[in-house]
């Protein structure tokens, strides 16, 4: 864990749910109140880790996997996540499925949910102004220590020294699906075969859970996905195909 007060604010990152997790809180709160936020969001993230990941043989995710665990006896959370993974599934037409990798595996919406309850617990404690970046799954609110919106690198796929976006936001969510290193990252679910034609997606919106099912599903359609995205009012996006080929919605938050 690492973490430092500055003039106004708090930055924190720990490692929690196999990534880096930074919190950058931007009020003018003093320093217990800072630390007390922090705590209670990775204290969130901790517990999300060991109830939803696949890694954990004791997780919660694991146990019904195995049939160890009655549906009946699962938490609110879990029943809250299947429901939407359900609904996303039939939203995207199957292209969103929490079963692509021959077993249950909700990750492609449970790390986005789970920052977006973080954010909106941070808002209900009267934090006005934070980024909560959870490996590039990233929700924003207010302004930063600067007083500007924040500033979000996306990085380009397939120039990792590079950025391929840099978005200007004040209040929105940001998920990115990306092949990186890693092509199989996101499994086509109707061949079980990694996905292919896109390099990155970016989905910008209201809720984080929704925008990175949205991403994955998308990255899994292939360039289809492209048109699919573009009849969800209310979302942006940003594209990068596998041959370079960049592709906006006309909203998106963009200054470079």
């Amino acid at each position: 864990m690492s973490a430092g007060i500055g003039r106004r604010g708090l930055r924190r990152v720990e490692q929690v749910m196999g990534t880096a997790v930074s919190l950058d809180l931007a009020d003018p709160f003093d320093a217990d109140r800072l630390h007390a936020l922090a705590d209670g969001v990775f204290a969130w993230l901790r517990e999300v880790d060991d109830r939803f990941s696949t890694y954990r043989a004791d997780s919660e995710v694991n146990r019904l996997q195995r049939g160890a665990l009655d549906h009946r006896e699962i938490s609110a959370d879990l029943r809250h996540v299947l429901a939407e993974c359900v609904r996303l599934g039939d939203e995207t037409g199957g292209w969103f499925d929490a079963y692509a990798t021959g077993s249950l595996d909700p990750s492609g919406y449970v790390k986005g949910w789970s920052v977006q309850v973080a954010a909106d617990r941070l808002s209900a404690a009267g934090a006005g102004n934070f980024c909560l970046n959870a490996g590039g799954d990233i929700r924003v609110r207010g302004h930063s220590s600067t007083g500007r919106p924040w500033r979000i690198g996306v990085q380009h796929p397939l120039q990792r020294t590079k950025l391929a976006w840099v978005l200007e936001v004040d209040d929105t969510a940001i998920a990115t699906s990306g092949a990186y290193e890693r092509g199989d990252h996101v499994i086509d679910p109707f061949t079980g075969r990694g996905a292919t034609g896109l390099s990155s997606v970016t989905v910008l919106g209201p809720d984080l859970g929704i925008a990175d099912a949205y991403a994955t599903a998308a990255f899994a359609m292939g360039e289809r996905g492209i048109g699919w995205l573009a009849g969800h009012p209310g979302h942006d996006y940003a594209v990068l195909a596998a041959d370079g080929r960049a592709y906006t919605s006309p909203g998106l938050p963009s200054i470079g």
